[in-house]
């Protein structure tokens, strides 16, 4: 097992990694920026290092700041989280040649899952299904124009290269793909350097299933369930289960096993996910991208297979076997806390004067980067806390949930905490039967 490791990220991920690490008797080193000195993961830390002002391209982003800090502690692996350079396969890469382990995917991987025209060709090649889509760039409005007349409207607008619910839209019709890819094409150069195009069928109804894959050390690839995604704002995920309750055994079984072809598609290592686009009418599935890293989500898959996602993904880093569990049991929903107004769902941040975390409850977890004191800065994500509820069936968690969302409490930044609570009375949601649009319809 690695000795010790430097945690490339902030706030409740990077609380999460060190306290395992720490369990592990792996020495835990934090970096932080000056918007971040008093939170708790820094604090936690067996040493911490200050890497630069708030803006995170010259902090969480900066490869040289982070390399220095690691060299300057003697830490031996980094760990990236999620996020800032996670899924960068340059970081990864300049990781590996200072001599320091990756805990995570190789740089090939992440470079062959990073553009979406790519990973869609390659597992295509691997026989998982894809959804009708331009296997090129559609770079000029023409090409993305005849795209749409061959796969048929309404379509999707995507930046290849982009992620996490970013440079996407929906063209009903030609005047609005006109307008739209120029918007994401554009998008796109910005965000991501790449300003790549991809025209894909759009499903008016759609439900967002992701798998938990493992690479395993000694190259075997394997499955841990799915998480069901489908509640989101702006294409970002609030809130997570497993399992799914749209899917049929034979269903699930299929989708595990074309995620496991996918990771073997790139011979994966580490922690990963399939996301997949599920259509309820007619049980199809489609793969839709391949995430290189830890998901935000991963304490659902945690709750139900009654494992540490990243014990093992030091495991794997270290050359060491997992013991991989083969089966589930109960059920598991994470929500999201942000700091953000739970109507049209705007950041608002600023210094938390509450902070009361839901305890002796049965069956709940709240992973949290923050306390009463600290300060939600506009720098960076709007995610607090994650709150997990377990219970042996889903209709016990969505009792322990609404119990545990009336107890938390947060006083100073706006958080969506009552919009859980509008979930949990909403009976399209409590039925299971819910799709992507789910919140647009309660909005």
């Amino acid at each position: 097992m690695i000795e010790s490791v430097l945690v490339a990220n902030r706030g409740e991920i990077a609380r999460r990694i060190i306290r395992t690490a720490k369990r592990l008797g792996i020495r835990a080193v934090a970096v932080y920026s000056e918007a971040d000195a008093e939170l708790p993961f820094v604090l936690e830390a067996d040493e911490a290092v200050l890497i630069g002002p708030a803006n995170p391209a010259e902090s969480y982003r900066n490869t040289q700041a982070i390399l220095d800090a690691a060299k300057k502690t003697g830490a031996r692996a980094i760990h990236p989280g999620y996020g800032f350079l996670s899924e960068n396969a340059g970081f990864a890469e300049a990781v590996t040649e200072a001599g320091l382990v990756w805990v995570g995917p190789s740089a090939e991987a992440i470079t062959a899952m990073g553009d979406k025209i790519n990973a869609r060709n390659l597992m295509q090649a691997a026989g998982v299904p894809v959804a009708p889509g331009t296997t090129d760039p559609a770079h000029s409005i023409e090409s993305a124009l005849e795209a749409a007349e061959e796969i048929g409207y309404p379509v999707m607008v995507k930046a290849a290269a982009g992620g996490g619910g970013m440079g996407m839209a929906v063209a009903a019709d030609e005047v609005a793909l006109r307008e739209q890819h120029e918007r994401v094409r554009s998008f796109a150069e910005r965000m991501f350097g790449d300003g790549s195009v991809l025209i894909e069928r759009y499903f008016p109804r759609v439900r967002h299933i992701e798998v938990q894959i493992l690479g395993l050390a000694d190259g075997r690839v394997v499955a841990l369930g799915e998480r069901e995604c489908s509640v989101q704002r702006r294409n970002q995920k609030l809130v997570e289960e497993s399992p799914s309750p749209a899917l049929t055994a034979t269903q699930r079984a299929a989708l595990l096993e074309a995620a496991v072809r996918a990771g073997e598609a790139v011979g994966y290592r580490n922690a990963g996910t399939v996301e997949c686009l599920f259509d309820p009418t007619t049980g199809e599935f489609f793969f839709l991208e391949m995430n290189t890293r830890l998901q935000v989500e991963h304490p659902v898959t945690e709750a139900v297979f009654g494992i540490d996602l990243v014990e093992a993904q030091f495991r794997v880093a270290s050359g060491l076997p997992v013991e991989v569990p083969t089966e589930s049991s109960g059920h598991a929903i994470e929500f999201r806390v942000n700091a953000e107004d739970p109507k049209r769902f705007l950041p608002g941040p600023g210094p938390i004067n509450t902070w009361v975390e839901p305890t002796g409850l049965d069956g709940v977890r709240v992973d949290s980067g923050y306390t009463a004191g600290n300060v939600v800065t506009p720098n960076y994500d709007s995610l607090m806390a994650k709150l997990i509820v377990f219970g042996v069936s889903r209709e016990e968690a969505l009792q322990r949930a609404q119990a545990a969302v009336a107890a938390f409490q947060i006083a100073g930044p706006k958080h969506n905490l009552p919009f859980f609570a509008e979930l949990l009375s909403n009976e399209e949601f409590l039925s299971g039967e819910y799709d992507t649009a789910l919140v647009s319809r309660m909005r």
